[in-house]
């Protein structure tokens, strides 16, 4: 592996009055949001998971929500940043409610997590320039890929999950013809290898996430709340539906379904706040993903897969985004000056 040679440049002295930029404001607060949630969740996973190896990945996991919200909180605090409200384990979680998922749900709604996480420091990284916060995105997004990589190995040795698809290797470099887009009429080619790996990257958020919303709805407690969970979950099926379709249409497989994953319980376990706040944040994830998955495309019938899609989840964002704000539940992120 190639090291990179270092570039001598005079630094100028930290300047310890350096103010966040509003970039950084942003991403620290996301951060402190998401992990407040996960520190939530996965206390109570903890309180009921029998299998040692999945256990210690889950505490793992719960440690890393627990430091990176420690280290937010520092940043914060110097900048005499209010402190996000988030959510409590004793306002949010109700860790003696009966088990709602089996151990292998675990895994998997970790690996869709960690992608969640992964996307916020991926993405900040770029965009933050003062050492400490540059600093502790670095940390964020490494010690995040080292937990992938530990979800990865359980779910390989455990038999719970397949590999994305194979495909043949090319016999030799091809130019595209102008059949490339044909998705509807005259020949229509097989799909490439990029189609493939995003229809089976958003297959595998949408059995997680299906599974889910599937058992918030099972116990959310306002009407309204379970009402708008069932639509996702109706929502989440007909768009797997596609995607699965999609790749067995080219005689792929598909990751399978998750909901055996949860148990019959109607007790919940979370609040109807934090279960809507984290529904509507794993589906604008999904948008995030669509945005990926168009950007690759060249097919016109995949591509209105993924544009119909991308209508109907952000109305439902849009439909939780105002119950949150009707019940009060919606924290403002930092804001530009009105002027």
């Amino acid at each position: 592996m190639i090291a990179l040679k270092p570039i001598n440049l005079s630094s100028p002295k930290t300047n310890i009055t350096e103010r966040l930029t509003s970039a950084e404001m942003a991403k620290l607060w996301a951060t402190y949001m998401g992990n407040s949630m996960a520190k939530c969740i996965l206390a109570y996973y903890l309180q009921h998971v029998e299998d040692e190896d999945i256990k210690i990945l889950v505490e793992n996991a719960y440690n890393l929500s627990v430091d990176f919200m420690k280290t937010t909180e520092e940043i914060f605090k110097k900048e005499n940043f209010p402190i996000p409200r988030g959510f409590s384990e004793e306002e949010d979680v109700n860790p003696g409610a009966p088990r709602l998922f089996e151990d292998q749900f675990y895994v998997h709604y970790l690996k869709y997590t960690a992608k969640a996480g992964m996307s916020i420091y991926n993405v900040g990284y770029p965009l933050v320039y003062r050492k400490d916060v540059k600093d502790f995105f670095r940390y964020c997004l490494e010690s995040t890929m080292d937990l992938m990589d530990q979800i990865k190995a359980i779910l390989m040795h455990k038999g719970f999950i397949i590999k994305p698809p194979l495909i043949p290797i090319p016999d030799k470099v091809e130019f595209i013809h102008k059949d490339f887009l044909n998705g509807f009429f005259g020949h229509v080619r097989p799909l490439h290898a990029l189609e493939i790996t995003h229809f089976y990257d958003n297959i595998e958020n949408n059995v997680t996430s299906k599974a889910l919303i599937m058992a918030f709805a099972q116990v959310a407690k306002d009407e309204q709340v379970r009402q708008l969970f069932e639509k996702g979950r109706d929502l989440t099926q007909t768009n797997l539906e596609r995607y699965m379709q999609k790749l067995h249409d080219e005689n792929l497989p598909s990751p399978p379904l998750l909901d055996h994953l949860v148990t019959n319980s109607t007790f919940s376990p979370f609040s109807d706040k934090i279960m809507l706040f984290h529904k509507a944040d794993m589906f604008s994830m999904k948008l995030r993903a669509f945005g990926n998955s168009v950007a690759v495309n060249g097919r016109h019938d995949v591509g209105l897969v993924y544009t119909k899609s991308f209508a109907k989840i952000s109305l439902f964002c849009e439909e939780a985004a105002k119950l949150m704000i009707e019940n009060g539940w919606m924290e403002k992120p930092p804001y530009a000056a009105e002027r």
